[in-house]
């Protein structure tokens, strides 16, 4: 759902609210900037940063493939990132074992395993 209210943002179908602010890269594509947090901030204010939904949605949005990105149309949207999502290997955390990340799309962008997902060559 963060993802669909980013995209939404974007094409101006909901307010921005937090300012959330996109650019466009030649080669990268429409990329959303991730605020900083300021030096000195305690442990708590960091937590609660990085949590935010100003933070965490332009995290996940700049995880997606560009040519999700790009999309243009709600319906075609939801259907590439279904496809996506349903591509994405599941390994949620088991109980007495060592799972390979949190099993969060941030963290399957920088596994070799998934790289393909995303366009790069499988390793």
């Amino acid at each position: 759902f963060i993802v669909m209210h980013m995209w939404k943002i974007l094409q101006g179908f909901t307010s921005n609210d937090l300012g959330v602010q996109f650019t466009v890269n030649p080669r990268l594509g429409t990329l959303a900037k991730v605020p900083s947090l300021r030096k000195g901030s305690s442990a708590s204010h960091k937590t609660l940063h990085e949590a935010s939904f100003g933070v965490m949605g332009p995290r996940l949005w700049n995880c997606l493939p560009t040519h999700i990105r790009a999309t243009s149309t709600l319906n075609e949207f939801k259907q590439q990132m279904t496809a996506f999502v349903l591509s994405v290997p599941d390994k949620p955390p088991i109980r007495g074992f060592t799972s390979p990340n949190s099993n969060s799309i941030l963290d399957w962008r920088n596994d070799r395993e998934s790289s393909a997902l995303w366009g790069g060559q499988q390793l």
